[in-house]
């Protein structure tokens, strides 16, 4: 594979037909941190590319609106009073479905016609390393953390981005911290008096913003450094069930990024990691400042970065390189994410690509249309996939139940017989629904494959879709040592 293939590859997601392939690849790539970031796709199959409707980018309040009518069409359901209003409620909900098909399609979109490849393989980096799994009805949350807690802040610090995350409605529901209340805040005072009321600290949300978020278990942080973790975050919540003026009533705000209920919060100061953190709602900032800059903080998203993007087998110059830049610039994100592209392009080592990636790389080299346009979001006769279903098949959707953990990024979890069974039938497919406008000739001759891809190929036999799907399973295109 030619040198700027090769680095699409390994930290994009490869170019399309109509694009100019860049001489300068670092300076291309590096440029690519900054590039303008619109939401493309198109509006219906084999549809132009153009913006991405605005009424289909919803704020939060508009979101919290949606997830209440959808809480009471559940009702509704549940309730079954009367067959046309039960009917009429699922419809309802089957029409707003809390914005999860639009956002899927929104993301699969972005990655197949945007032209910010590099900034949308980050985004979905930074998305799985802040989970924020479908629990509660959050999912209707999910798409906008990855838009506005990750993608806008990518040239900003670590710490910005891990403070966004953390207090985004999506996180903070998931991880349960909507819920939590200090053992002597007021709430959980006055709630002992009650012969029916239960409350207390929930600790997940702490616990996952340092065994995951940042400092790593290599940190030797005790179970006490959680709990004031927790008591730092205790009163951070949402009041989603509430039109604004109640919640402007209860938080003082209509910002639902910013709800921090007072009567919750543990009173006093508390230390984590030796860091003393003052009382109130500024604590949580400067909590994840000290842990962003927080030397486990910096090693182990700095290997974690490196096997991303890099290397399966990491060494520990490229390791140390990233941490270098972490440190000089006090986590400037700007400055790791070049750090991370320079390694990637010196280091000749494989990177094994994720299914998703493979898939949005394997649509933008093909220009196969595999993605329904907007305007079939609710057409279920469609011979194209749900994009649910698609990154449901893949094993890898970002709105599905999942564990704070995210998906590997070590190739041993994605190279199972059945793994690579799906990867076969996605390419049978896209072949066959998506109607790819590139020969594999033509893709193999723009990408320089290597004489084993060829070989591979041309034992295909003449059939033009045998050969489509052995190009895109072969080793070279999921990011496999070939020769």
């Amino acid at each position: 594979m030619n040198e700027q293939f090769r680095v699409a590859q390994k930290v994009g997601l490869m170019f399309r037909s109509e694009t100019e392939i860049p001489e300068d690849i670092k300076g291309w790539a590096v440029s690519q941190l900054h590039a303008d970031s619109p939401a493309l796709g198109i509006s219906s199959k084999y549809g132009k590319v153009k913006s991405w409707p605005q009424s289909m980018q919803p704020d939060l309040i508009e979101r919290a609106r949606l997830w209440r009518l959808y809480r009471e069409n559940k009702k509704k359901e549940r309730e079954r009073k009367d067959g046309q209003e039960l009917a009429s409620a699922k419809q309802a909900n089957r029409q707003n479905n809390l914005m999860r098909e639009k956002d899927e399609m929104k993301f699969a979109h972005r990655n197949v016609y945007g032209k910010d490849q590099i900034r949308m393989r980050l985004m979905s980096f930074w998305a799985n390393h802040f989970t924020i799994g479908n629990t509660f009805d959050n999912e209707s949350l999910i798409g906008h953390a990855m838009e506005e807690a990750i993608l806008a802040k990518l040239n900003s610090s670590f710490s910005e981005m891990l403070y966004k995350v953390t207090t985004h409605p999506g996180m903070l529901i998931y991880l349960d911290n909507i819920w939590s209340a200090g053992e002597e805040s007021k709430h959980t005072i006055n709630c002992r008096k009650k012969i029916d009321c239960q409350a207390g600290l929930n600790d997940n949300l702490g616990r996952e913003l340092l065994e995951l978020h940042t400092v790593s278990p290599s940190a030797g942080y005790t179970e006490n450094d959680i709990r004031q973790t927790a008591k730092v975050l205790a009163g951070w919540g949402a009041y989603f069930e509430m039109p604004l003026a109640e919640m402007k009533e209860m938080a003082g705000t209509t910002n639902h990024w910013d709800v921090y209920k007072q009567r919750y919060a543990e009173p006093g100061n508390k230390t984590v990691l030796g860091k003393v953190i003052g009382v109130g709602k500024g604590g949580l900032r400067q909590l994840t400042n000290h842990l962003a800059l927080h030397e486990n903080t910096v090693m182990h998203l700095s290997t974690k970065l490196c096997q991303h993007f890099v290397s399966d087998n990491p060494q520990k110059i490229d390791i140390d390189y990233i941490a270098n830049s972490w440190r000089r610039s006090n986590g400037d994100l700007d400055q790791i994410h070049s750090a991370v592209i320079d390694r990637a392009i010196n280091s000749k080592d494989e990177k094994f690509q994720w299914p998703m990636n493979w898939l949005f790389q394997v649509l933008r080299l093909s220009d196969a249309t595999f993605i329904k346009g907007w305007q079939d979001v609710h057409n279920y006769d469609n011979q194209l996939m749900e994009v649910k279903k698609i990154f449901e098949e893949l094993g890898q959707s970002f709105w599905s139940t999942r564990q704070p953990d995210g998906y590997s990024s070590q190739k041993e979890e994605w190279l199972s017989g059945e793994m690579f069974e799906r990867r076969l039938r996605f390419a049978d497919a896209i072949y066959n629904a998506g109607r790819p406008k590139t020969s594999p000739e033509k893709i193999m001759d723009r990408i320089g494959a290597n004489m084993t891809t060829r070989n591979l190929v041309e034992s295909a036999g003449g059939f033009r879709r045998s050969r489509f799907i052995a190009l895109m399973c072969s080793p070279e295109l999921m990011g496999l040592k070939s020769v």
